[in-house]
């Protein structure tokens, strides 16, 4: 197995490779607003430096969200595109589930990212890192953790996770190594499809009017 593994779903652009029990090569750097720039040079990087050329690889794995829009496509367009030019499957991993998997912590907890508009993407998980509820979007408001919670979305609203511990953003080694163990266990990851929750902030206006040609 080796895996090239890439997330755009947070601030964090993190591309990563791994061969079915270590990360060989690992990029991380947290840019909201430049997904597009850094994602290739990311990737060209850490094939680089685990000196994989990129027709060697077994799979990609890529980060599916919740994240918003425009930089969740970013990673998204990029595996579908490497997946179909070099002929490899793409698994599509859930955010928060490659967050958890990275959570050094003991028990129940929450993991939560900014979705903006004073809301977050959140998922809770039991002791053995497993799914229990979400992922889904709300108001960080309405939301009580009474549990530990991850992730930077928990860190920007304390009133309502009072009990806040790291990661704060996903890292693509962790990413990939959940990618892999879940593969070598036999089970199915995601499809290369967004995990957006709700829709893009873009819309056509309301009142639009079509101009055709005299």
């Amino acid at each position: 197995m080796l895996l090239l593994a890439f997330d755009t779903a947070t601030p964090a652009v993190t591309a990563a490779v791994h061969d079915g029990t270590k990360v060989l090569a690992e990029a991380h750097q947290v840019d909201a607003r430049r997904h597009g720039e850094l994602l290739m040079p990311s990737i060209d990087r850490v094939l680089r430096e685990a000196g994989v050329d990129k027709h060697a690889l077994t799979g990609i794995a890529v980060g599916v969200g919740p994240g918003p829009y425009t930089g969740l496509r970013v990673g998204l367009v990029t595996a579908a595109t490497l997946g179909h030019a070099l002929g490899l499957p793409v698994h599509g991993v859930c955010t928060l589930d490659a967050i958890a998997h990275q959570a050094e912590v003991t028990g129940p907890f929450t993991v939560a990212t900014d979705a903006r508009r004073k809301e977050v993407y959140w998922a809770s998980y039991d002791a053995d890192k497993r799914r229990t509820a979400g992922p889904e979007v709300g108001r960080a408001a309405e939301l009580t953790a009474e549990a530990v919670a991850v992730g930077a979305g928990a860190l920007l609203y304390p009133e309502s996770f009072p009990q806040v511990t790291g990661p704060e953003h996903v890292s693509a080694g962790w990413l990939a190594d959940f990618a892999a163990r879940e593969l070598a266990a036999g089970r199915e990851l995601l499809p290369c499809v967004p995990l957006y929750l709700r829709r893009p902030d873009a819309q056509v206006p309301a009142g639009y009017k079509a101009v055709l040609p005299a």
